[in-house]
């Protein structure tokens, strides 16, 4: 079972990593820019770097609490900016960001269970753990047998 939330953190975390590359792109920052984000050229690529960061963080289950949160970071204002199908006027445009909207609630959702979890065994957090919690009996004190 340790291997199901490896699989899951990082099946999780492809979405972040993956979608990095657009947000450095013109095309990218042109469209959000037309949502009426300010400074786009500088937001979007802060955003997709977040993304990123907590992307990787989640994946490798290394600070995967702090990843989760950049992850809520990032996905707040992008869900309630760019996929705001409630003032889209074209039925099949509106229905698509709908789509889009909810598919982030749920990232949402699982960005707060790892933010309240962690990241789970086969991770660098339970490692370090591990690591930290080893008992050494060359370094415990002797008991004097008289």
């Amino acid at each position: 079972m340790k291997f199901v939330a490896l699989a899951g953190r990082i099946l999780f975390a492809l979405i972040f990593v993956l979608s990095t590359v657009g947000h450095f792109t013109k095309a990218e920052s042109d469209m959000a820019a037309a949502h009426g984000v300010p400074l786009a050229s500088i937001v979007v690529p802060v955003a997709g770097l977040i993304a990123l960061a907590g992307g990787l963080s989640v994946a490798a289950g290394y600070k995967a609490r702090i990843g989760a949160w950049l992850l809520v970071v990032f996905l707040v204002p992008v869900t309630l900016v760019m996929h705001n199908f409630w003032a889209v006027q074209d039925p099949a445009t509106a229905q698509m960001q709908q789509i889009n909207f909810f598919k982030n609630l749920s990232l949402l959702g699982g960005a707060f269970l790892i933010a309240f979890f962690g990241s789970g065994p086969l991770s660098v957090d339970a490692w370090l753990n591990n690591r930290s919690n080893v008992s050494y009996p060359a370094h415990q004190p002797q008991r004097r047998v008289a």
